[in-house]
């Protein structure tokens, strides 16, 4: 994957993956899908009070990793925020 492919719209097929792949695993890590909207929404609120963002390019994931401390694999939360602009403090 090249630096610009980040920054290509994604497909209505590819956008139906990617929802049925966080909605697989968030049910594995046993947050609903209301709790994962409102972990986006206050990550949004959060973020813009410092930055101008995309909210509609915004992707917030629930995955699998290992632990440190080899423990198996722990959920994670990842999230890719697409940063439009600084917002300066006066």
């Amino acid at each position: 994957m090249g630096f610009f492919d980040m920054f290509k719209k994604k497909g209505s097929g590819d956008m139906a993956k990617d929802r049925l792949k966080l909605l697989l695993v968030s049910d594995r890590a046993n947050c609903t899908p209301e709790l994962m909207e409102m972990i986006k929404n206050d990550i949004i609120n959060v973020i813009s009070k410092y930055m101008e963002i995309d909210a509609e390019g915004l992707d917030i994931q629930i995955t699998q990793t290992e632990s440190e401390g080899n423990n198996g694999s722990v959920p994670a939360l990842y999230a890719n925020i697409p940063i439009r602009d600084i917002k300066q403090k006066i």
